[in-house]
């Protein structure tokens, strides 16, 4: 978005990029030194001189720059099938890891201990939602009897 508000439709790419003190080319920007070894002695060849390039518009660097320092969201969440599937397993079968793996739902074929530890993902991710969902399912079997 930097880049999109800083760039000039009527300029060339090259000039729009080197405005912004970027690379056009990522090869040209940062060459790879030729080094030849000649009797035991390295001897760079092949340097020509670049002229120093005018940046106009730092800001477009700096701001890209600040954008890549801040540190990154962690988003990790569980899908909607795999939650679905464990309320479900545990709302029938309580803990009964034997009987979940039974179940005609547990359509993955899922072991016993495949579903615990899909149970102990959810219970990991989700602490607060999972005692609330086991509170519920008590408060159900209160009143039912």
């Amino acid at each position: 978005s930097h880049i999109r508000h800083a760039w000039d439709p009527t300029k060339s790419v090259a000039q729009n990029l080197a405005e912004m003190g970027l690379a056009e080319d990522p090869n040209k920007a940062v060459p790879i030194p030729k080094k030849l070894l000649v009797s035991g002695m390295e001897v760079e060849s092949g340097g020509r001189g670049q002229g120093k390039k005018i940046v106009r518009k730092p800001y477009v660097v700096n701001e890209m720059e600040y954008e890549a320092s801040l540190p990154e969201k962690k988003s990790n969440t569980l899908s909607r099938d795999l939650i679905d599937y464990v309320r479900y397993m545990i709302q029938n079968h309580g803990e009964n890891y034997k009987e979940m793996a039974r179940d005609e739902k547990n359509y993955y074929q899922d072991t016993p201990k495949q579903i615990k530890r899909k149970i102990n993902v959810y219970k990991n991710f989700y602490p607060e939602e999972y005692k609330d969902f086991v509170a519920s399912l008590k408060q159900e079997k209160m009143d039912v009897q």
